[in-house]
This record gives structure tokens, C-alpha cells and sequence, in this order.
């Protein structure tokens, strides 16, 4: 079956150009076919996409339980570790069905701000006491289900945690909440990982939750590869105490201590990369590997400002998350990128909007494992984001200037229609099959505080 799609504008790589049709179809209904531009108005039986039109975006770091703390640890002062301690309680209570309903809200709530596909980096796999569900991987399949029901693909990165933590003593057991998140060695992960299959929405990464979660003697070597081929993520350096403890027992930093087991690769992506030295940045780019950035968790942990523009001028492709969901909102994380930035050095234009929205579209999805995805192209999967530039924030500055619009002024609030995969999912700013995203989300959160 063939789509047609007449966009006012669409963002083509390099720049908006006004009229273009997008077609799509092929065997599966879920591919661009063609794209034709200078196309003055819209043919006839063509949905017509009114303000400017993005490939999907992509969230490439997502816990999907931290939505439910969102506003709750607002109040106080307090470091990432005091953090830490609330999201435990929440993590504590979810049950497979919970999750779901859970994930399934905030995924539509990712779909009601653009985003098509979310890499959930996953590690809640048992029960609250470490005993594994009748399925071992029913907290997993709760996420890829969550994600059908929003509409959007999933890459399930799903996550070895064999240790409570490193302090310069070593390495600490799993305790409390984090029983949870254990399958006991790299084999127990192996095993019950392996079991997981591949869906038409769905495709399967792996994941080291950090340094401070999975040690030397655990198999770095041996992970890297049970999992070659697969999207691989880490936690990397988000906080000075894991830097410190990792010298002391290991005299070395984390990326340094991941590069002398082998881990550092194409395809694999660090997760906040915030506190580096140079030779990390060296490191990190010279091997090609990614760096998924977190702006608006990392501000609002107080974590840091990460060096994303060194480690893109060493080698390494940048991407986006939201993380924990203070804000659901990737261009936000966008242009955080390049805020922060002059924050930091006290100079203007880093990236263009352009580079900031591969960032957020193309690498994303790289990242994730889904490199046919983001693009407005034939062969590219039929993505299609299309935001308002009428609102009062995105009105005034014309079409000329509509990407720096997208990325320096608007928000998930401008999303009008999303298409994911050839199927819409929003309409005129409404979740297709969950209309009222608010109380799914009310509802979900709401059993998890009773």
C-alpha cells in the first residue's frame, strides 16, 4: 500500500525545503519510496503535513521507571547518590504488569514529542528478592510490549549489573533493590539474554551498566564477544567517584580500563561520557565509538557539562537521550548540546542546527542498530516527525530559517503528526491509539506512590 505525504517544509539533510513529497510503501508499508521536491501544493488524496517535517527522532538512552520520578525529587539539595536512593524505592515496587502500563504512557509520551524509535537501557530482570519471573525475561518483554502498544520501535538493551558498586575497598554485592537487577555471573546474563528474539518493532542490544557494576574478573573480554554484532551501551565516567574508585583498584580510568579489555568499538556507544581526561577522548574516538548525551538528566543530577564537542572532533558520533526523564523532549537535549557548550567556553556556534539534528535523528538511530532509519530518503524507514512553525514559539522567523527554528526555539509541545514506520501514531497532536497519554501516565505513576 502506498502513503503519500505532502510536507509544507521538510528538512532534507542540510536544509528545509518547502514542498516536498514523501512516499511510502514498499512490502512491508514501512519504507520511504520516493521523495520529490518543488512539489508547489499538495496532489490530490495526499495527507498534507502542514509546518516542517523531520525524520523521526531518536531517543538513544531511556529508563523508563525514572518517569515516575519526575517533580518528586525536586524539593531538597542533594548529590546523583542521594538520588539514587528515591529512584531504588520506585524500581523496588515494579511488577511486569506495572512496568508495562508504565512504559507504555511514557513511551507514548516519547511518540507525542517526535521520538520513533528508544533504546531502553534495561536492567530491572527479576523479582524485588533476585528470583527470576516464571519468564526470565517477562520485565523485558513488558518493555517491547509497551512499545508496540505506543507505537514506536524499541532496541532493548539489556543490561549485565553484577555488583552494588566500587568504592576504593572494591567491588560491593548486590543489596536491597538492587537484587533485582543480578543474573549472578556473565554466563546467568548470557543464558537468559540469549533468549530474547528480534521483533518487526523491536531488535535486541546489550549493555554493561558501568564499571561499578561489572568487574575485570567478570569477563569483559568475554562479553565483548558473546555480544559482537549487537548495539553494545555503558555508563562511562558520570561521576568523579566512580573515576577515583576505578584508579584505586584498577589504576586506571574507566574508558581507560574498558580500553584495555577491548571494549571500545564501532557500534559500541558510552553513555554520559561526563568526567574525561584527554587520553579518554583519544581513546573513545580513535576506536569510533559513540557518545549518547544526556543534557537535561546531567543538569538536573548536577553531574556536569560532558566534552561532546572534543569527543566529536576526536572521532565519535554523538547522540541523544533523555535519560531519566526530567523532560521528555529532544530538542531540548539538541540544542542543550550546543547551550552548554557556550556555557562552558563563553563561544557562540558549535554545532548548526543541521549537525545537532543528525545528532538527534540518523546517529540516534545508528546508535540503536537501526541505521536505515532517520533520513527522509527512499529506502529509509518511513519516519516522519512534523512540528508546528506557527506556534508562539516557532512563529516569526519564516521558513528560511525553520531548522534553527526546530532546534534553537522549539519543543515536544510544537509535534503535531508522527509516522513510525508508514503507520501514524499522532495525529493534530494526538496519540492515535492512547488519546489521553496524561491519565495513562497519572494512573501508571499513581499505583507505584500508593
Amino acid at each position: 500500500m502506498t502513503t503519500t505525504y505532502w510536507a509544507e517544509h521538510a528538512w532534507l539533510d542540510t536544509h528545509a525545503e518547502p514542498g516536498v513529497v514523501i512516499e511510502t510503501g514498499g512490502d512491508g508499508g514501512d519504507r520511504i519510496t520516493a521523495v520529490r521536491t518543488g512539489i508547489t501544493a499538495p496532489p490530490p488524496g495526499a495527507a498534507v503535513l502542514r509546518g516542517l517535517t523531520l525524520p523521526g527522532l531518536a531517543n538513544t538512552h531511556s529508563h523508563a521507571f525514572h518517569r515516575a520520578l519526575r517533580a518528586t525529587t525536586q524539593t531538597g539539595t542533594g548529590t546523583f547518590w542521594t538520588w539514587r536512593e528515591t529512584m531504588y524505592q520506585v524500581a523496588s515496587r515494579l511488577t511486569p504488569d506495572t512496568y508495562h502500563s508504565l512504559a507504555r504512557a511514557v513511551y507514548a509520551e516519547m511518540a507525542l514529542a517526535g521520538i520513533s524509535a528508544v533504546g531502553e537501557f534495561h536492567y530491572l530482570h527479576h523479582g524485588p528478592d533476585g528470583t527470576p519471573y516464571a519468564d526470565p525475561n517477562a520485565m523485558g518483554e513488558a518493555l517491547i510490549a509497551a512499545a508496540a502498544d505506543a507505537g514506536i520501535r524499541i532496541t532493548l538493551l539489556d543490561t549485565v549489573y553484577l555488583h552494588g558498586g566500587l568504592t576504593r575497598d572494591g567491588y560491593r554485592p548486590l543489596e536491597g533493590p538492587q537484587r533485582r537487577f543480578g543474573d549472578g555471573s556473565l554466563d546467568g546474563w548470557y543464558a537468559r539474554w540469549s533468549r530474547l528474539t528480534p521483533r518487526q518493532h523491536a531488535r535486541t542490544g546489550a549493555a554493561i551498566h558501568s564499571v561499578r557494576a561489572f568487574s575485570a574478573t567478570d569477563g569483559y573480554g568475554e562479553f565483548a564477544a558473546r555480544t559482537h554484532g549487537v548495539p553494545v551501551h555503558i555508563h562511562l565516567s558520570e561521576q568523579p567517584a566512580e573515576n577515583e574508585a576505578c584508579q584505586a583498584v584498577h589504576g586506571t580510568t574507566p574508558a581507560g580500563l574498558l580500553q584495555r579489555h577491548g571494549l571500545w568499538r564501532p557500534g559500541v556507544t558510552a553513555v554520559h561520557a561526563t568526567h574525561l581526561t584527554d587520553q579518554d577522548i583519544a581513546v573513545l574516538g580513535g576506536a569510533g565509538a559513540g557518545v549518547c548525551m544526556c543534557p537535561t538528566t546531567e543538569r538536573d543530577l548536577a553531574d556536569g557539562i560532558g566534552p561532546a564537542l572534543a569527543l566529536q572532533r576526536a572521532g565519535s558520533p554523538l547522540s541523544l537521550g533523555s535519560d531519566s526523564h526530567a523532560v521528555i523532549d529532544l530538542l531540548e537535549e539538541a540544542r542543550a548540546l550546543e547551550l552548554d557548550e557556550r556555557l562552558r567556553t563563553r563561544i557562540r556556534g558549535h554545532w548548526t542546527a543541521a549537525a545537532l539534528l543528525r545528532a538527534a535523528t540518523a546517529d540516534g538511530h545508528a546508535a540503536l542498530g537501526w541505521p536505515e532509519a532517520g533520513r527522509l530518503e527512499p529506502g529509509a524507514l518511513a519516519d516522519l516527525t512534523t512540528l508546528r512553525l506557527d506556534s508562539v514559539r516557532t512563529a516569526g522567523a519564516g521558513p528560511l530559517r525553520a531548522v534553527e527554528t526546530a532546534v534553537f526555539a522549539a519543543g515536544a509541545a510544537d509535534v503535531t503528526d508522527v509516522v513510525v514506520s508508514g503507520r501514524p501514531v499522532v495525529r493534530a497532536g494526538v496519540h492515535l491509539a492512547i488519546p489521553d497519554t496524561a491519565t495513562a501516565l497519572s494512573r501508571a505513576i499513581g499505583a507505584l506512590h500508593v
